[in-house]
């Protein structure tokens, strides 16, 4: 009997402009796609694809002009900036392509900080940060800033961050953009584990093939379209 996994999230008829000056500058076309619980998604695409905005709308980031997206039973369409913001806090955790650690916080402090929005006490925002730097293979850096880290190490934090408040789904922007080959590979197997141990879903935009191919589906957007057809990576 096969695991009938749910839809976790729906994104229907979606339409993305942006405003500069008095020109209108389309980016996404009637977009309409979703994506299942447990999920590892890649988002390909040439340069101004749209794949960004795409996963900015997504996560909350971004507004967009016409349509609906729902991540779990929450239609994100509909909430104001506050609820915005509150929600990513709770559902989203987010891996960049450049880390965007605060350089005077240690390791364990930058983790800490999504739980600041969260009714953790002190004590029990530390254990959390703690267990997170443990399950990417850092918790005996967790007292060292980011300066003393090398490139791989400090997006390992990111990525403890990123899982530290156990969110609905975690998006990643280029993760491997800024590493060299070892590292981004390190990643990449890092990102793979946390979907199949884990079962988080996963939505990676990537213009790297080889990043790519670890995800369980691509998709495509080229100049701001969809491609229809969703392909699905061998396992």
């Amino acid at each position: 009997m096969t695991d009938q996994k749910s839809t976790i999230v729906e994104i229907r008829n979606v339409y993305k402009s942006y405003h500069r000056q008095s020109l209108i500058v389309p980016v996404l076309y009637d977009i309409t796609f979703d994506i299942v619980e447990g999920e590892f998604l890649a988002l390909m695409g040439p340069s101004g694809s749209g794949k960004t905005t795409l996963l900015n709308l997504i996560a909350g980031i971004d507004k967009i002009d016409k349509g609906t997206i729902r991540v779990g039973d929450v239609d994100i369409t509909t909430l104001s900036e506050t609820e915005l913001a509150h929600w990513r806090a709770n559902h989203v955790g987010f891996i960049f392509q450049f880390y965007n650690l605060i350089p005077v916080l240690k390791a364990i402090e930058n983790v800490e900080l999504p739980l600041h929005l969260t009714s953790l006490s002190k004590k029990e925002r530390h254990l959390h940060a703690e267990m997170a730097l443990t399950m990417v293979g850092l918790a005996h850096r967790m007292d060292h800033y980011p300066g003393e880290m090398s490139g791989g190490e400090q997006q390992r934090v990111a990525i403890a961050r990123a899982i530290v408040t156990d969110p609905t789904i975690l998006v990643a922007d280029e993760p491997t953009g800024d590493l060299d080959r070892v590292s981004a590979e390190e990643i990449l197997s890092m990102i793979e584990r946390l979907n199949a141990e884990m079962g988080k879903t996963i939505i990676m935009v990537t213009h790297d093939p080889r990043a790519a191919q670890r995800a369980k589906i691509l998709r495509h957007l080229d100049k701001g379209y969809l491609n229809d057809d969703a392909s699905q990576n061998p396992l």
